[in-house]
């Protein structure tokens, strides 16, 4: 193949339920000036023989042992050819015209590092919500927005090839928020822009390890700040208050885990020493006051009613 425009970074484990259909969506693509980096992180199952079956516009990797994603994602990068860089995970769909529609938004101004799309989030059972119908997001240098409120879907994602090749890539010592550490920094630096049409379909799957491991967000998100102070040594002084918003974030996590870990008390202390306090604070507070099992339930209820991510991951 020719230098393709688009590089698009599949990384697959164990997905053959899905993959096809992902891969499907990049067929149909309006825009057909791409190639797909499949990296197979030591799938047991038939997503190589799918993947494979796509011909040479499909570059498959092989890994034989299976990496974290973030390190998967990067390795994967490494093999991408095109301008600029598309995320799409395995299970989850594009629209018909989701490039055709993302690439001139880098090329009217050549100051945009990423671009991204509104979103459907969906399940087995039928469409959820779509990510920014109420909420539409800002352009431009918004990286304090993006920190304050992390509300990017990385299957909607694109990147400049040339805004990260000064810059390491995916945190990987990060499972659950690498994509985030990855944005805020590229974010920091650059501008975003997005389209306003829900151009990406995100699977919502209740077995998967953000759900499952969710008492290790706090201390990921110390770790992404840590990262960020070492890159960026003045952002303290440029963005206190931003800093402030996400400490209370981050120990709002602390406290649910110990909530969710029969260590009430300890939640209460977490939260008792929160400073600025905000109406989060103050509901998790008297929620530490409930039983235990009330935790499993409100977590289910939150699921069925609203999107979980505004929740656990974009709040």
């Amino acid at each position: 193949m020719s230098k393709p425009k688009v590089s698009i970074v599949m990384n697959c484990l164990n997905e053959e339920m899905y993959v096809q259909q992902a891969i499907d969506s990049v067929f149909d693509q309006t825009f057909k000036d791409w190639e797909i980096i499949f990296w197979d992180n030591a799938s047991t199952d038939k997503s190589a023989e799918i993947a494979k079956s796509y011909g040479e516009k499909v570059r498959y990797f092989y890994n034989k042992e299976t990496d974290p994603v973030g390190k998967a994602r990067n390795l994967c990068i490494s093999k991408a050819k095109g301008e600029f860089i598309a995320f799409l995970d395995c299970d989850d769909i594009w629209m018909p015209k989701k490039l055709e529609k993302q690439i001139p938004l880098f090329e009217k101004d050549p100051d945009v590092g990423l671009t991204f799309t509104d979103a459907i989030f969906f399940s087995e059972k039928g469409d959820i919500c779509q990510l920014y119908k109420k909420f539409k997001p800002p352009r431009g240098r918004i990286f304090p927005q993006l920190f304050r409120k992390y509300f990017l879907c990385i299957t909607s994602v694109m990147l400049r090839k040339t805004a990260i090749e000064n810059m390491s890539w995916f945190d990987e010592r990060l499972n659950f928020i690498e994509d985030a550490c990855f944005f805020w920094r590229l974010a920091y630096k650059h501008k975003l822009d997005y389209c306003d049409e829900p151009l990406t379909k995100y699977r919502v799957r209740f077995d998967s390890g953000t759900i499952k491991d969710f008492g290790c967000l706090a201390e990921e998100r110390n770790l992404a700040l840590q990262t960020l102070r070492e890159e960026f040594p003045e952002i303290d002084e440029k963005f206190s208050r931003d800093i402030k918003i996400y400490q209370v974030k981050t120990n709002a996590q602390k406290a649910i885990n110990e909530w969710a870990n029969n260590q009430s008390s300890k939640a209460r202390e977490i939260l008792k020493s929160t400073y600025p306090k905000s109406s989060l604070i103050y509901v998790l507070y008297l929620i530490t006051f409930l039983p235990r099992s009330t935790f499993n339930y409100l977590y289910i209820l939150n699921h069925e009613i609203k999107n979980w991510v505004n929740w656990y991951k974009f709040g």
